[in-house]
């Protein structure tokens, strides 16, 4: 007999074939079952150390994974979906990964019966497409403007958030927010930028009731001298600044040598009347209130408050673009080049209040605002890390609604007419492709299920009760009440789900079971490659002051 070939190092591990879809299977179920219990109303919350050893509480799926620290190659990719779901369109973030690991899971039983994993992705892609098909059949257009039905469906959003509990509040906020910042695109297309424009600013105190959306920018910056300058003021002139007012050093170590004592007093004059002109540039303009991002000197502060200006420094660039699309202002890079367009006046008033410690001022009151922030209050830090989680998910359901005007049911409602009709399809499917298909729509069912697992029913009874009512494909609306587990009509209930937000996560969670069952192979320990030479990681030197700079000579 001939002698084994050796072609892998014996450092690294190879696992093929069957061993590795199992493991992945099982990977991804156990990621699946983390948050299993966080899908619909009655979920629990999870606590999570981080590495920092603060707390986080929360149940929204993807603000869970993301802390998680993960070993296996598969179950990292299991919580990119979730992120991925989370940037696309905020919310399903724990439905697209139990809807994944359930996918996963059916399968397996295919895989020991020798099924070729290409076969099984086949059928899960025509499944997919004529899951999508069963969306666009049942989905209702919906009117934006009408606020009404809007808050109905945030609600039925957040109603499965842990801030459930003061369901308006939540919605509302959203709801405003979003409707601020949107800009039509013309076509009736409305861009809603959540990231840039509606900041959240989180202030620890007093209750969750005083939350609230204001129409202009809040920013956590005093006036510069609060004595001399005025924190109040009524329709201000606001002027927006992106550069120092304060004189230039010179570019480094620049020597001055000067002869005469006068000298010295003639460049001191230079730098005076430098920072003056700076200033009398920007008081032709009679502004109220100049916000700039860079640093603002002690004359120049003389100056403004002299000519009864209030002046902000060294504010966020982000912040400086908020205050520019609430009050209408233009941000400029150089005083000479200001122009009285450039002044804001859209705004009514500008105002430092105190909130807790802390001074904040407040732009408020603008007339047609495209930035918003929103205040929210409460008694404890974590609590209000998870009420802003929260709020994003309703933002985004929001932001999707208004760019996609239709509705689905909620309450797993969706998911079984989904699977009642892919099983009716699945008899006129030919080939062996006809199992693996039909296996896909029973796994839609995972997420009707663990919502009547979540609530505390008797699940199979609740389960096959459901299906009864699906059979044929038809009652498209009758679904789980996540609150009290009874089988009830989701129009009448008032429980949606955006059209956008369900045909994401059907398309993330059954590309990525596809993609995790085409594994085979999972080579690991594989080491970074070192230069040719060096044996082992070489002890890291400590530079001296003498080598520091001739470490790296350039040759000539």
């Amino acid at each position: 007999m001939h002698a084994p070939v050796l072609v892998l190092k014996d450092s690294l591990n190879r696992e093929s074939g069957r061993k590795v879809q199992h493991a992945n299977i099982q990977a991804s179920k156990a990621v699946a079952d983390i948050i299993r219990t966080t899908l619909g109303p009655r979920s629990m919350l999870k606590m999570l150390l981080d590495a920092a050893g603060g707390i986080v509480v929360t149940n929204d799926g993807n603000a869970i994974l993301r802390e998680l620290d993960i070993a296996h190659p598969a179950a990292k990719s299991m919580i990119e979906l979730s992120r991925t779901q989370d940037e696309e369109v905020g919310d399903g973030t724990t439905s697209v990964i139990v809807l994944a690991g359930e996918m996963l899971h059916v399968a397996e039983a295919f895989i020991d019966k020798n099924y070729h994993p290409t076969v099984i992705c086949r059928a899960y892609n025509k499944a997919l497409e004529d899951a999508i098909a069963v969306l666009d059949k049942i989905a209702i257009p919906i009117d934006v403007t009408d606020r009404g039905t809007m808050l109905g469906l945030v609600k039925s959003c957040i109603g499965t958030k842990f801030t459930s509990q003061f369901g308006d509040l939540i919605a509302d906020l959203a709801l405003d927010a979003t409707t601020t910042v949107g800009v039509d695109l013309g076509q009736g297309l409305r861009e809603v930028d959540i990231k840039k424009y509606i900041k959240v600013e989180k202030v620890p105190g007093s209750q969750l009731e005083d939350s609230k959306v204001l129409k202009g920018v809040m920013i956590n910056k005093d006036v510069v001298s609060p004595g001399k300058m005025r924190r109040k003021i009524i329709n201000p002139r606001i002027i927006l600044l992106d550069c120092p007012l304060e004189y230039k050093k010179g570019e480094n170590q620049t020597n001055a040598e000067l002869v005469r004592e006068e000298d010295w007093g003639v460049l001191l004059k230079l730098e005076e009347e430098y920072i003056e002109n700076l200033c009398m540039q920007i008081l032709n303009f009679k502004p109220d209130l100049v916000i700039t991002e860079k640093g603002l000197s002690d004359l120049a502060c003389h100056y403004l408050s002299k000519a009864g200006v209030s002046a902000i420094r060294r504010l966020r660039k982000t912040d400086n673009n908020r205050i520019a699309k609430a009050c209408g202002a233009v941000i400029v890079n150089r005083p000479d080049e200001l122009q009285e367009s450039d002044v804001g006046t859209g705004a009514g008033l500008f105002e430092v209040k105190k909130i807790g410690d802390e001074f904040f001022a407040f732009i408020v009151e603008c007339r047609d605002p495209k930035a918003c922030t929103v205040l929210l209050r409460g008694p404890s830090k974590d609590l209000l890390n998870e009420v802003e989680r929260n709020l994003q998910d309703a933002m985004s359901v929001a932001r999707n609604i208004i760019k996609n005007p239709k509705l689905l049911p909620g309450g797993g409602a969706t998911e079984l007419t989904v699977s009642a009709t892919l099983k009716q399809k699945s008899q006129s499917i030919e080939g062996i492709e006809k199992w693996p298909y039909e296996a896909a729509a029973i796994a839609f069912e995972a997420i009707p299920r663990t919502l009547a697992q979540n609530c505390g029913v008797n699940v199979i009874r609740t389960m096959t009760a459901l299906q009864g009512k699906h059979a044929n494909g038809e009652n498209a609306w009758i679904g789980i009440d996540g609150n009290t587990g009874k089988i009830s009509d989701m129009k009448e209930r008032q429980i949606w789900d955006a059209y956008n937000v369900k045909a994401q996560t059907f398309k993330t969670a059954i590309e990525a079971a596809s993609m995790l069952l085409r594994i085979d192979d999972i080579v690991s320990g594989i080491k970074k490659k070192q230069a040719p030479g060096t044996s082992g990681p070489s002890k890291p030197t400590v530079e001296q002051e003498g080598d520091a700079d001739n470490e790296q000579m350039i040759p000539e």
